[in-house]
């Protein structure tokens, strides 16, 4: 399993939990592309770091918190799947929704180039040619 990269990845996570867009975003290369699940708000593909930036900080405006835990990293070739846990919190609520999804990286000369979000964590696994 490509170590470094799962590395680089969870400083991402820790760096997205902090809320510091700037860490999180120079991971990948300027033209960092983000496909979102269909079932997203604004569902699509984002090319590069602004855009991206953009659709997560609309995303999670309504939230007072959210908080992004991987669970486990699985490698596929110049792919990494991780399975998350989203717990977001509501603006001025106590109550937290909790989501289990999967996240699709594509590495490319060891960078982050790509995420794909998938609602359900099989079918992250299948994109990755996992079963």
């Amino acid at each position: 399993m490509p170590q470094a990269e799962i590395e680089t990845l969870r400083t991402g996570y820790e760096a997205f939990n902090r809320g510091d867009w700037n860490a999180l975003f120079e991971l990948g290369p300027p033209d960092f592309e983000l496909q979102t699940a269909e079932r997203a708000i604004s569902p699509g593909t984002y090319r590069g770091r602004d855009e991206a930036r953009r659709f997560f900080e609309d995303l999670f405006e309504p939230f007072e918190e959210v908080v992004v835990e991987p669970q486990k990293f699985v490698e596929s070739g110049n792919l990494i799947v991780v399975l998350v846990v989203v717990r977001s919190r509501p603006i001025g609520s106590s109550a937290v929704v909790e989501n289990r999804i999967g996240h699709l990286w594509t590495i490319r000369d060891g960078q982050i180039v790509r995420l794909q979000v998938f609602p359900e964590r099989e079918k992250a696994l299948e994109a990755a040619g996992l079963s």
